[in-house]
């Protein structure tokens, strides 16, 4: 099957998205956990590391997973791949 330059296309910004999310997320797990040791400040009683590493983390990967949604719903709509409704 040739693909269209409207499939290529779509698949371009697919990947892109996808690459500049995971960057984000590589950063957030190895940068930001590696130097948050760094931070030697309490928050609510225990070290700040701790609340980056535990908490702060999963509040980025769940936006990121938000934005992910919201992005390829919006790119399948303009590209007329979104899914079928019941």
């Amino acid at each position: 099957m040739e693909l269209t330059e409207k499939h290529r296309d779509y698949w371009r910004r697919n990947l892109r998205v996808t690459a500049i999310l995971l960057a984000i997320w590589a950063i957030v797990t190895f940068v930001v956990g590696w130097y948050a040791r760094d931070l030697s400040f309490n928050f609510f009683g225990w070290p700040f590391s701790f609340w980056v590493g535990g908490q702060g983390a999963l509040v980025i990967y769940v936006v990121i997973i938000g934005y992910y949604a919201h992005y390829m719903n919006k790119l399948d709509n303009e590209y007329g791949v979104q899914e079928g409704e019941d």
